[in-house]
Parts: structure tokens; C-alpha cells; sequence
């Protein structure tokens, strides 16, 4: 299993147009802590063809785009493809 295989299950069941997480509750969803550079923009970047960035298969493979908030939080919304 990779590491962010248990956020693309999460996501998948969850089945809501938005979803609201703070970082915390990502780390526990993965049961591991998010790197640092999860506090860029670009570690959340929506890539049609995610093969270098192996977080965001999980929210694209789950129908998400994922868009960094403030305070540490992230928004996961339905995506339009």
C-alpha cells in the first residue's frame, strides 16, 4: 500500500462535493505526518498526469482537486472532469 492510498480510499467513501481538512487530520488519515513542503501550493498542484507526484493521484484517482487553505487546511472539491 502507498503512503497515500488510505486518503484516496477516505475520499472515495467520504462522496461529499467538498470536504475541509486540516493537515492534522491528513497526517492521521495517512498515519504518517505530511512533509514540509505540504505548506506550498505547489505540493497540492491538481496534475492531469500525477506520475512525480504520488499525493495527487490520490485525491485525482478519488475525483478531487485538492487547493491549500490557510491555517494548514486543505479543500478537497469534486472535480469538473
Amino acid at each position: 500500500m502507498a503512503k497515500y492510498d488510505p486518503l484516496e480510499t477516505y475520499l472515495t467513501r467520504c462522496g461529499s462535493e467538498e470536504l475541509e481538512l486540516g493537515f492534522t487530520e491528513v497526517e492521521r488519515i495517512i498515519g504518517d505526518a505530511l512533509p514540509a513542503s505540504a505548506s506550498r501550493p505547489q505540493w497540492w498542484a491538481n496534475e492531469t498526469n500525477p506520475s512525480g507526484h504520488v499525493q495527487c493521484r490520490a485525491w485525482r484517482n478519488a475525483g478531487y482537486d485538492a487547493f491549500l487553505l490557510p491555517r494548514s487546511r486543505v479543500l478537497f472539491r469534486r472535480s469538473e472532469n
